[in-house]
């Protein structure tokens, strides 16, 4: 008997052995094992003769799934590396990152492929032989006749129900399924002509293919509409030459995966290309990631988590919209997929192509400094298309009725008349930010939050878009009983109930999160606009990056104030990067694109940067100000955040970090606990402390002494705490 080392979904920064009794499980394989009165799946880790326990207090495991692959050395390696970077525990890092399916105690196999083809006797009876009636059944005969063998995935392109027809066809002995182990014979379509390469594209694409398939960092700089994704599958094209190479292409959000998607398997219809995002259903996620672990998905396309899916033999990673902060896990292991992918690239030496029209400013820094090599798209891939002309409409001179200002208004109303498109933009989806009391500015508040409820008038509830927590809209106040309650501020749904108003020939498609839930709603939204089916959309950030619509000439900006002057020293950053980005989807064909900004400050140095489309100088202002402030990137930080239901143990459970950090704390500054600006979060009282080193080094080399002592705290179960390295959120 040898003893397993297995790392369980525990809270715990250990791993557990058990007895093996011969099952000949290899590290990376999953396990069933005993663990206490339950039974959890695990992941072998690796074997070993001792043990910290007595042998006879071993337990032996209870199944090893020994017919399914292990997790590939590499996968492995780089887990235990985020594990030890973002100091989570191990286990549940490892089992963190699996698909659903592979966490139950269930085989993980692949489904039996089944083709359906001709038999003799419907080859003899041929087309003819089938009713005139029987439309369905003629058009599947054909299309099995020219194809010899299809997939359903075929069949269910010709028709949505092929399924009865082609029953018909097997009951009549015309047809029959059979089992597909290889490549499908006649299925693979000619693929879309790669579009011809300007000059910049060109030169960027040579330069990477120049520099070989080992590891390097290109950071490529595109203006919206650039042709960055064009780039991308030229590169592919050239990287997956090489028999069985992977690719691994990440995206920050599920929106942006249709349109990709579709033109990906268009480009590439001969190779196997698997989506992994989590609005696809377990099955579909765990068929995509074996595909993957075994080879035959050529290229993936994923969001955050799709960066630890594992691959047989990679040959390239590209992130898209690299600078965007939903790269960053905010919960659990508070990982930045973007820098793990980085980190994988180097593991498995392979180039990293980083892709923005807006760079963060720690990719921007890295490439000035030479640590990532910059590649420039400075011109739109469309000869004809220009960028949009940026305009701020000044709502000081200018008041906007109901949340809409004459001008813009008159801009929608062209638009309209000339069939053209607008895009109106307010980060902020519902009906009304606040629900007010005329009488005694009572406002409605979240119980379990320190933020407002947001008014959603057409279901009457009010609801809380940070824990959730919703409720019906009062008939009066609560507070002084007076019934004369406004909604105030401006959402999605407000505008677009105001739009169809004073718009009653438009076609207006709302799209934000509350919209389009639907598991297609995204891919049936960007089919009614490129069918000219919507004359104006409004929606928030779900639109302002990724999208092509050609004929939309018109953006919008509603109330992007906030942000200029809030406490977070990213909040200009992220501004600049979501205006440039939805500004970019104007234009971008041949007819001219217009952008109107609507603002109280016009002359922000933010806006001058963003008319003259000039996100370097902006850059290297906001670089300076970082410099001064002694700011990332020009530090490194951790922050250690502590929540409880009560305030009390969590500030004496910061007063004892805070001591316990005094002891090794001469490479780092550490600062007092704080309350965030969020004091309350889903019925939980927080607080946090600042960690900041000059040195990435000096920062972990702090944290591993900080760690293990936090741990050992007695908080008992009272605080939840974890540790965020590298953090976007304060």
């Amino acid at each position: 008997m040898t003893i397993l080392r297995v790392a369980l979904d525990v809270p715990l920064a250990r791993l557990f052995d058990y007895l093996d009794t011969g099952s000949g499980v290899q590290t990376g394989q999953r396990v069933l094992v005993p663990f206490g009165r339950r039974q959890m799946i695990g992941i072998v880790m690796g074997r070993t003769s001792e043990s910290d326990m007595a042998t006879d207090r071993l337990k032996p495991i209870d199944r090893a799934f020994v017919e399914e692959p292990p997790l590939p050395a590499a996968t492995l390696k780089l887990l235990k590396f985020c594990s030890d970077y973002y100091h989570y525990p191990l286990g549940q890092t490892m089992l963190g990152v699996l698909p659903p399916r592979l966490r139950e105690a269930e085989p993980a196999r692949l489904p039996q492929k089944v083709g359906y083809r001709l038999t003799a006797s419907g080859i003899a009876s041929g087309l003819e032989a089938i009713p005139a009636r029987s439309v369905l059944q003629k058009k599947l005969f054909a299309a099995l006749q020219e194809a010899e063998v299809l997939e359903s995935t075929v069949l269910s392109t010709i028709a949505s129900g092929w399924r009865p027809a082609l029953k018909q066809l097997i009951d009549k002995g015309w047809a029959e399924s059979i089992e597909l182990t290889g490549p499908v014979p006649g299925q693979a379509t000619t693929p879309h002509a790669a579009q011809t390469l300007n000059a910049d594209q060109q030169q960027a694409l040579e330069a990477m293919l120049q520099a070989g398939s080992g590891f390097n960092v290109w950071l490529l700089y595109g203006i919206t509409g650039s042709g960055k994704t064009e780039v991308y599958m030229h590169l592919l094209e050239a990287m997956l030459k090489e028999c069985g190479s992977q690719a691994l292409v990440l995206v920050p959000e599920i929106n942006l995966t249709p349109q990709l998607e579709s033109r990906f398997r268009a480009r590439f219809p001969q190779q196997t290309i698997v989506m992994l995002h989590s609005q696809m259903n377990e099955s579909e996620r765990l068929h995509g990631w074996l595909r993957a672990q075994n080879g035959e998905a050529r290229i993936v396309i994923g969001t955050r988590l799709s960066v630890f899916t594992p691959l047989a033999k990679p040959a390239v990673i590209i992130v898209d919209e690299e600078h965007d902060a939903s790269y960053k896990q905010q919960d659990g292991m508070r990982y930045s997929a973007r820098d793990v992918a980085i980190m994988r690239g180097k593991m498995a030496d392979v180039p990293v192509l980083l892709g923005s029209a807006t760079p963060s400013l720690e990719s921007w820094h890295n490439a000035q400094e030479g640590r990532y090599r910059l590649l420039t798209l400075s011109q739109r891939a469309v000869t004809s298309a220009a960028l949009p002309a940026i305009h701020c409409i000044d709502t000081r001179l200018v008041r906007p009725e109901d949340g809409i200002s004459e001008p813009l208004l008159k801009a929608m109303e062209q638009r309209l008349q000339r069939g053209e498109q607008s895009l109106l933009f307010i980060n902020r989806r519902g009906y009304s930010p606040v629900l007010l009391c005329s009488a005694c500015a009572w406002v409605a508040p979240c119980t379990r939050c320190s933020a407002r409820l947001v008014v959603h008038l057409r279901q009457r509830r009010l609801r809380c878009h940070h824990c959730g927590h919703e409720q019906r809209i009062p008939p009066q106040c609560p507070s002084c009983g007076n019934p004369d309650l406004h909604p105030t501020g401006h959402g999605t749904q407000r505008l677009e109930e105001v739009l169809a108003q004073r718009l009653p020939a438009a076609r207006i498609l709302r799209v934000d999160r509350d919209s389009m839930r639907r598991k297609h709603a995204i891919k049936e939204m960007t089919a009614q606009v490129h069918a000219n089916e919507v004359d104006i959309l409004v929606g928030t950030q779900m639109l302002a990056k990724g999208h092509d619509f050609p004929n939309l000439t018109l953006v919008g900006v509603i109330d992007t104030d906030s942000a200029l002057f809030s406490p977070d020293f990213r909040a200009a950053e992220r501004l600049f990067a979501q205006l440039m980005q939805v500004a970019g989807r104007a234009g971008r064909a041949e007819k001219p694109g217009v952008v109107l900004i609507q603002t109280n400050f016009p002359d922000h140095l933010l806006f001058h940067a963003l008319q003259r489309h000039d996100f370097a100088d902006f850059a290297a202002s906001l670089l300076d100000e970082r410099r001064m402030a002694h700011f990332p990137p020009y530090c490194h930080e951790a922050l250690l955040r502590a929540e409880a239901t009560d305030y009390e143990p969590v500030r004496a459970f910061m007063a004892r970090a805070k001591a316990a950090a005094r002891d090794f704390s001469r490479d780092v500054l550490v600062y007092d606990p704080v309350r965030p600006q969020m004091e309350r979060l889903k019925g939980m009282e927080r607080e946090h402390l600042l960690i900041q080193a000059d040195s990435r080094k000096a920062l972990q080399q702090f944290l591993q002494a900080l760690v293990p002592l936090l741990r050992e705290m007695p908080q008992g179960t009272k605080v939840r705490w974890s540790i965020d390295v590298d953090p976007l959120e304060y």
